[in-house]
């Protein structure tokens, strides 16, 4: 199985220069975690998680309507294709620790988002061992970490 048959695919996604509040509004309308930050070709630039906006934001008494979120993005992201095998996505979020990747196209246009959560809902297909391994992975505790959520 691969990364296109577990993937979510309508992604919302926001420019660098989105402000933290729109996104924390559309991360709380959509129901989301983690939104892509993606520049003027839909390329991946960095991610922005719910714990960015507590830790890099709140906590540090930014003004979320007039920061952007190039200022507390995380960098340097993970990504996968939608080719990608599910064995190699896991092991990519095991060996990085973490939960969500943006798949994207061969011009690295992004087109969904794969998550631990999509993952454990395609367990019967996926494997629910491997769902489970992957989780105990990500949690383990360590400085090894390359993509901070």
């Amino acid at each position: 199985m691969d990364v296109k048959d577990c993937m979510t695919k309508n992604v919302c996604y926001c420019t660098p220069n989105t402000n933290v509040a729109e996104v924390a509004k559309l991360m709380c309308d959509n129901h989301i975690g983690c939104v892509p930050v993606c520049d003027e070709k839909c390329q991946v630039v960095g991610v922005l998680t719910d714990r960015d906006v507590i830790l890099r934001s709140v906590s540090c008494n930014k003004d979320a309507n007039t920061t952007p979120v190039s200022e507390i993005m995380t960098c340097g992201v993970c990504c996968c294709k939608p080719d990608t095998t599910i064995d190699e996505v896991t092991k990519m979020m095991s060996d990085f620790q973490i939960r969500r990747i943006p798949v994207c196209d061969q011009n690295n246009k992004i087109v969904g988002m794969l998550s631990l959560g999509d993952l454990a809902h395609h367990d019967k297909t996926v494997g629910q061992k491997e769902v489970c391994n992957t989780l105990e992975n990500i949690c383990q505790c360590g400085n090894n970490s390359q993509n901070a959520e």
